[in-house]
């Protein structure tokens, strides 16, 4: 069976940043409903198509495809005193970006600490790279009609809404 929409893809993946260091791998076999819906790349997902169980995919995606451009204007400067005690490089937040309060979750990561300032930055820790996705397709399957009312994969012993 061929990918197309709402298949049920099995696929592991290396990815790669442009100068060939691995940034992730997948340990395990990650499991997505295909059309859109999983937030992987579109390009990434584009180059899935007609593709079926066993074939590899290398495709590589400038930064606006993949975790989007850098974007100075995430990155914040807050006194010490603001965040908590233990605060470290590499700790991670979550704050409400926008004046309205209507803004969207952006997780900020402390990347220095100095002089009682810490620097929050805001950008996808890859963002404004070019990456590359070493994708290996392990099954395809159609999806159930409950798995694209739902909108995601469900596992092999159903799905249970909590």
């Amino acid at each position: 069976m061929h990918i197309f929409a709402n298949t049920v893809v099995t696929m592991t993946f290396d990815l790669y940043d442009a100068d060939n260091t691995l940034l992730e791998s997948a340990d395990e076999p990650i499991v997505y409903l295909h059309g859109g819906f999983s937030g992987m790349p579109p390009k990434l997902e584009e180059s899935l198509v007609h593709k079926k169980a066993g074939e590899a995919v290398s495709v590589t995606l400038e930064p606006a495809d993949a975790f989007g451009e850098y974007d100075p204007e995430l990155v914040k400067i807050e006194a010490l005193d603001r965040l908590p005690p233990d605060v470290e490089k590499g700790m991670m937040f979550e704050a409400q970006v926008g004046d309205d309060g209507e803004g969207e979750g952006v997780v900020f990561t402390v990347t220095d600490i100095a002089e009682g300032k810490v620097v929050l930055d805001g950008n996808h820790a890859w963002a404004g790279k070019r990456v590359r996705f070493e994708c290996r397709v392990l099954d395809v399957r159609p999806a159930t009609a409950e798995e694209v009312q739902h909108g995601h994969a469900h596992g092999p012993e159903g799905h249970h809404h909590h």
